[in-house]
């Protein structure tokens, strides 16, 4: 998987997150779930590319960066 790929999953998935109805709990446990899975393979992903990140929240501010590149 590319770093692009990776990112475009994990901001697909922060979008279905935010778009659950608050009450929606079982589903917001299992899309969050998902959504860190993500974000940790994102990150394995820009490691393994060589692109350097400062945090998680950096890492994250790279995923949208990406996701955006590749529309």
């Amino acid at each position: 998987m590319t770093p692009h790929e990776a990112a475009k999953i994990y901001i697909d998935l922060v979008q279905l997150e935010e778009s659950l109805p608050p009450d929606e709990l079982h589903a917001r446990q299992e899309i969050s779930a998902l959504r860190s899975k993500y974000h940790d393979l994102f990150s394995d992903e820009l490691r393994r590319a060589g692109i350097p990140f400062a945090d998680r929240f950096d890492a994250t501010r790279k995923a949208y960066s990406l996701a955006e590149d590749s529309q």
